[in-house]
C-alpha cells in the first residue's frame, strides 16, 4: 500500500512539472508587450501571474504560515508581497526564475491537488488572453473539478452548489442539479471563478453559474 502511495505521489508530480515545463515553453515565445497582457486573474498581468507561481513553486508550509503572519493573515496581501518579490526587472530574468522551479516539490498547506490547479488554471488565465491553446492531462481534470465542489476555503463549494457538470469531452460528471456542459479544462476555470470560461459551455444551469461568477 505504503508502495502504491508512493508511486502515485510520484506521477502525480511528474504531471506537475509536465504542465510547469509546458508553461515555460510557451512564455519562451512571448514578446515583453505580450508579458504585459492582463491576464485573467484580475489587476495581474502575465508577468504577475509568472512571478506568483515561481513564489508558489518555492513555498514550503513553513514559509506559507510565516508569510501569512507577516501580511496579517491577509492572502491578498502576502500574495501581492511574493510577486513583488519574485518579479525580475525583466520577463527574461522572471522566465529563467520560474523554469529554476519547473521540477520543484515543495508544497504549501493543502491536499496534493491544489498543486496542480494552481498550475492548470493559471497557466490558462495567462494562455487566454494571448490566444495560446493547451491541452491539460485529462486524467487529472476530473479529480481537480471534484475537488473545487466541495472546497469551502476556495468558494468553490458555494460557487458549485446545485449545480451538475458535465465534461463533454472526457465523459465525467460532478455533482448534482442544474446541469452545465462543455469542455473539462473550461469547467474547471468556471470552477475557480473564471468568467472567461462560460463562453464555452452550456446548459440550463449556466445563468445560476453567471451570476454567482460576475458579483
Amino acid at each position: 500500500m505504503q508502495h502504491k502511495k508512493r508511486m502515485k505521489m510520484i506521477s502525480d508530480w511528474q504531471t506537475v512539472h509536465q504542465e510547469r515545463q509546458a508553461l515555460a515553453d510557451d512564455l519562451a515565445s512571448l514578446t515583453d508587450a505580450q508579458w504585459a497582457t492582463p491576464s485573467l486573474c484580475q489587476g495581474w498581468d502575465v508577468h504577475d501571474v509568472v512571478a506568483h507561481l515561481t513564489g508558489s513553486a518555492k513555498t514550503t508550509r513553513r514559509s506559507f504560515w510565516l508569510s501569512l503572519i507577516r501580511s496579517g493573515f491577509d492572502f491578498d496581501r502576502a500574495n501581492a508581497r511574493e510577486v513583488e518579490t519574485e518579479r525580475a526587472p525583466t520577463p527574461a530574468e522572471t522566465l529563467q526564475r520560474f523554469k529554476s522551479t519547473i521540477t520543484s516539490t515543495r508544497t504549501p498547506p493543502g491536499p496534493f491537488i491544489t498543486r496542480l490547479i494552481e498550475i492548470v488554471v493559471h497557466g490558462e488565465d495567462i494562455r487566454r488572453p494571448l490566444g495560446i491553446e493547451h491541452a491539460a492531462l485529462p486524467s487529472k481534470l476530473r479529480e481537480a473539478v471534484a475537488y473545487l465542489a466541495q472546497d469551502r476555503l476556495s468558494g468553490g463549494k458555494k460557487r458549485l452548489s446545485g449545480l451538475e457538470l458535465t465534461a463533454t469531452d472526457e465523459g465525467f460528471t460532478i455533482g448534482s442539479g442544474q446541469v452545465i456542459a462543455g469542455p473539462a479544462l473550461s469547467l474547471l476555470l468556471a470552477a475557480s471563478g473564471r468568467p472567461a470560461a462560460l463562453c464555452d459551455l452550456r446548459g440550463p444551469g449556466l445563468a445560476l453559474l453567471r451570476s454567482r461568477l460576475t458579483l
